[in-house]
């Protein structure tokens, strides 16, 4: 099925942050949430007010055909002033539930950008979706706004996407020499005939999030 067209992410909704008086935007978007295996990951990018125009065909990830994606990532990544990915495995979304998993794995890629500069106290946090998930599981609480398809309309959160979405991606595909039989090479975990057929006939393995599999 060829990706639906759709209008290019802008950073219109990041300057009105920034002119509220964030000294940057930190775009989040998550991806993993409803696969069967694998951890969840967690993407951010940070933007500021003088950032260049963003890569060209940059759409939300679920929007590009994965050879897209592939070739998006690093241009993403070299566009954000910095970018990090935080995980959460599969034993502590089964421990935790998928919610407070996305806290670690946001609080996990927070943790990085601050370990390499960035002033995370200075930085408003741009998140997709309808609900905060970050502060329950933060130290302090940081200002965060909640816009629901912001990786369609947001270009900070659209690169996110698709740096989380190639990272993960490319873990999953890593894994399909071990575990050949899942073919996570195509699926990248999630509930695709093929993947459940293997459940069925070999059972799970340590990358399952077992609690989903009832």
């Amino acid at each position: 099925m060829t990706p639906v067209a759709s209008a290019a992410p802008t950073l219109e909704f990041e300057r009105e942050l920034l002119a509220a008086g964030s000294r940057f935007v930190i775009g989040v978007d998550e991806v993993g949430r409803g696969a069967l295996a694998g951890p969840v990951a967690v993407g951010m990018v940070v933007v500021d007010a003088a950032m260049p125009p963003h890569p060209e065909r940059l759409r939300d990830s679920k929007l590009l055909a994965e050879p897209v994606r592939e070739e998006l990532a690093p241009l993403c990544a070299a566009w954000g002033l910095y970018t990090a990915v935080g995980e959460a495995t599969p034993a502590e979304i089964d421990e935790h539930g998928i919610i407070a998993a996305l806290g670690l794995a946001g609080w996990r890629a927070l943790e990085a950008l601050h370990a390499a500069g960035v002033a995370v106290d200075e930085a408003s946090v741009l998140l997709d979706g309808n609900h905060d998930y970050l502060n329950p599981v933060l130290e302090t609480r940081m200002p965060v706004t909640t816009r629901i398809k912001a990786d369609m309309s947001c270009a900070s959160v659209a690169a996110a996407s698709v740096i989380a979405k190639v990272h993960r991606d490319r873990l999953m595909i890593g894994l399909h020499d071990t575990f050949p039989a899942y073919e996570w090479v195509s699926n990248k975990g999630y509930a695709a005939p093929a993947h459940l057929a293997a459940i069925a006939e070999f059972g799970p393995c340590d990358h399952h999030r077992r609690t989903w599999l009832h």
